[in-house]
């Protein structure tokens, strides 16, 4: 799949405001400062879409972003930043949880995990809370670049693992770089597959 227009279309603060057509959302969430506005920046081939920001936790609000007129891509807050105020972070957000679990709009979740890190508690447990809930969901790894590939595959595969003790059957996952352009394809071919079951 090929992404020839993008363009933002709103930020909503809570769920009521998130657009009432039927056009499907694809979301991206995960911990803040993962990479989240930079690999919306390279799938969509356009350098400011989202805003990237040095300082993690800078995305408070939904954006949607229309997508060749057809589907959203939606840039979620990120959780767990440990700076917010805790009435802010409150663990998920209630905008986060209200989104994942109660949008109809929303038809698969992208959750990105940073590739450098050890397996983190709050991704898991997110993750967890997916699976309860029968959320629709596939892990994207970011900062590929930064590691070599012996590093990423292992880290990938140590995070595979983490997943196995609680999981029977894992989510597809995809490993990416925003500063190569690496799994760019691939990640745009799940997202045309998953829009093609809608």
């Amino acid at each position: 799949m090929q992404i020839r227009k993008a363009e933002f279309r709103c930020s909503s603060e809570r769920i009521g405001q998130v657009p009432k057509d039927n056009l499907p959302d694809i979301a991206f969430i995960g911990r803040s400062n993962v990479g989240k506005s930079s690999l919306i920046n390279m799938l969509t081939g356009r350098a400011g879409l989202a805003k990237v920001s040095g300082t993690p936790g800078k995305t408070r609000l939904i954006n949607h972003f229309l997508i060749d007129g057809a589907w959203y891509l939606v840039d979620l807050p990120g959780y767990g930043y440990a700076r917010t105020s805790k009435a802010v972070r409150s663990e998920f957000s209630k905008l986060i949880t209200d989104y994942v679990l109660r949008c109809e709009k929303m038809h698969f979740l992208f959750v990105l995990i940073g590739l450098r890190l050890e397996p983190q508690r709050i991704d898991l447990q997110f993750i967890k809370m997916l699976g309860t809930n029968g959320i629709p969901f596939g892990i994207v790894f970011t900062k590929a670049d930064k590691l070599s590939r012996a590093q990423a595959d292992r880290n990938a595969e140590r995070f595979r693992s983490a997943l196995a003790e609680e999981w029977e059957e894992l989510p597809p996952m995809l490993v990416t770089s925003s500063e190569k352009g690496t799994g760019r394809d691939e990640l745009l071919d799940f997202i045309g597959r998953c829009l093609s079951n809608s």
